[in-house]
């Protein structure tokens, strides 16, 4: 996918918002359109025989939401949840349809503007190491941001679990 693309190939011009947020070191970001909701982390339901980096399921105003640690999800080391951890509610597409998600990160930075064109491609590390849901990778104030497509990253998740309940609209 080049910097200025969409998936279906038209070209995009400007720029959009993502929302950044941190887990260890490293800043990571997702499309602002997809956040439905920044919530503190509170203790979820565990559903029996679900892979590891899926902590459980959380009701949230009578939706179930399954959540996902990405610290786990991206095999980083573990850290304890603290008075600055979040659940960021997201919605995510996939093959089963659109569907809200929870990701806990480790604190939540700033909404910021990327510049469509400043969007540089993931590189390519191997047959060893997945980049597939990096969208991109952009400098802004002099970090790094990781763009994530969560639709690629989550949207496994959403498949695997399209057995329980699906979340009605909040």
């Amino acid at each position: 996918m080049q910097a200025a693309e969409t998936r279906n190939g038209a070209v995009e011009t400007g720029s959009h918002q993502v929302l950044t947020f941190t887990l260890g070191e490293e800043t990571y970001g997702v499309d602002i359109l997809r956040v439905q909701e920044i919530r503190g982390y509170s203790t979820v339901t565990r559903i029996p025989q679900s892979p590891p980096h899926i902590l459980g399921v959380l009701n949230l105003r009578g939706s179930i939401v399954p959540v996902v640690d990405l610290r786990m999800r991206f095999n980083l080391e573990r850290a304890e949840y603290t008075p600055l951890t979040v659940i960021i509610v997201l919605s995510v597409e996939s093959a089963v349809g659109r569907r809200d998600f929870g990701v806990v990160v480790d604190g939540v930075s700033d909404v910021i503007d990327v510049a469509s064109n400043d969007v540089k491609p993931a590189p390519e590390l191997g047959e060893q190491v997945s980049t597939e849901f990096i969208e991109g990778l952009a400098a802004v104030s002099g970090r790094m941001v990781m763009l994530l497509d969560i639709d690629t990253l989550i949207g496994g998740d959403v498949a695997g679990l399209a057995a329980a309940p699906a979340a009605t609209a909040a």
